[in-house]
């Protein structure tokens, strides 16, 4: 499994599974299973056209006890995640969860760019028969994919010099914040992934916000307030005519949003 974005899967790590479904299934349309099979601390989300886009891991009183939080992360494209283990840790990164094998999935492990954002990378197992699919997780421009992933980071030149390393993104075009400096737009080939900028006053530490798609921006907006979410930003019109806006989920976990504005 490939993907043009280099970004093959998605994954909410949350206490309350059952009321996350509760929530994403009304803003975004996802359906999210709560468990798989014999395994009840993790599920998939499924689009309404049948595809997956990510997953759900129950966070567990353990994992919160070593310092885990509800939050979204990200699957990086590895084809030998040992060898890019070490390439990161000399790159100044972070092995967070040792690599370690998922049946029917692939190799994954955990690791903290010299930041501090963490993300996952993947080798993964595709079906047999399915060995050159591409993930879809990501598009540009559909609704109940993710559509853009940005990294705020207290040194946004060295993330732009630690992503390209290590998987092949470019840096092309940037948007003045004033103040708050500037929005640079990150690529891979012909692909516009997302951007990074400058960590913003009050947020913790570094960390990817995922901003996913959604059929009308007002729909969605009303769902997250309906439904026990937290805006954090209120739709703002972006480059193109749509809208962005920023919320946390009634668990804690932050995302974002895009789509249009219908009404």
């Amino acid at each position: 499994m490939t993907d043009a974005s280099n970004f093959i899967w998605y994954e909410l790590m949350t206490p309350d599974p059952e009321a996350a479904k509760a929530f994403y299934d009304q803003v975004v349309g996802w359906t999210l299973s709560t468990g798989h099979g014999d395994n009840s601390d993790y599920g998939f989300i499924t689009r309404s056209d049948g595809g997956m886009n990510g997953g759900v891991l129950r966070l567990s009183s353990d994992m919160a006890a070593h310092g885990a939080h509800p939050c979204w992360l990200g699957y990086l494209h590895a084809a030998d995640v040992d060898a890019e283990i070490e390439a990161i840790k000399a790159s100044g990164g972070t092995l967070l969860m040792p690599a370690r094998d998922v049946e029917m999935a692939g190799r994954i492990a955990m690791l903290a760019d010299p930041q501090g954002a963490p993300f996952y990378i993947m080798a993964p197992t595709p079906p047999p028969g399915m060995e050159g699919m591409e993930s879809d997780v990501f598009s540009v421009t559909e609704a109940q994919h993710v559509r853009w992933n940005e990294l705020a980071t207290n040194d946004p030149d060295g993330a732009i010099a630690f992503y390209t390393r290590h998987f092949g993104w470019g840096q092309e075009g940037e948007m003045d914040m004033g103040e708050m400096g500037a929005y640079r737009f990150i690529q891979r080939r012909d692909v516009g992934l997302g951007a990074v900028m400058p960590l913003m006053p009050g947020m913790p530490a570094p960390m990817w916000t995922y901003y996913i798609g959604v059929d009308d921006i007002d729909r969605a907006l009303a769902a997250v307030k309906t439904h026990g979410g937290t805006v954090t930003n209120e739709p703002m019109e972006i480059p193109g005519g749509e809208y962005a806006m920023n919320a946390i989920d009634p668990q804690g976990a932050a995302f974002g949003l895009v789509g249009p504005r219908k009404s």
